[in-house]
């Protein structure tokens, strides 16, 4: 769903969505969500960190409000963020990590506008996952690179895929 119908920030901050939406120069849109591969993938990610929180030194958290310029906030599907849990209840502090999970609906071409976002605010990495066909991509400025296994510097982390897909 997407209004053209132009809200305030103020606005936007004060309704509720179910589920949540993102928020781009006045427009609320609609995240695509809810299927089970796209909530099982969700569940593993967040799992996966949570097991290696004190080792990496990470909080991890899932559909969280991250507003990525002052007329936009997205909300990806995982965020990872260095350091001990944030104060802010709606992050202004880039993560360092932001996971998006495919959902059959959505098209990279899409998907591109949401990791600009994230760069141009700081974020270090930007994943998509497809839990259909098991594959990852860092996105990047330039575009998506397929990765088979998702990795980090400065603190290094590694992420296997097979270890998200495992039954």
């Amino acid at each position: 769903m997407r209004t053209d119908e132009l809200i305030s920030v103020r606005e936007y901050l004060s309704t509720s969505y179910d589920p949540d939406c993102d928020y781009v120069d006045g427009v609320v849109v609609e995240r695509n969500v809810g299927e089970k591969d796209h909530g099982k993938l969700q569940k593993a990610l967040i799992m996966y960190f949570e097991m290696r929180r004190r080792e990496w030194g990470t909080f991890v958290i899932q559909e969280q409000r991250v507003q990525v310029s002052p007329t936009r906030f997205r909300i990806p599907d995982v965020c990872v963020v260095l350091g001990p849990e944030p104060s802010e209840q709606i992050f202004t502090t880039p993560p360092f990590i932001c996971i998006e999970v495919l959902s059959p609906e959505d098209r990279m071409a899409a998907m591109q506008e949401r990791v600009d976002d994230y760069m141009r605010m700081g974020v270090s990495y930007v994943w998509i996952i497809n839990p259909r066909n098991r594959k990852a991509y860092r996105g990047t400025s330039t575009g998506f690179h397929e990765v088979t296994e998702l990795r980090t510097e400065n603190p290094e982390m590694a992420v296997p895929l097979e270890a998200l897909f495992e039954e």
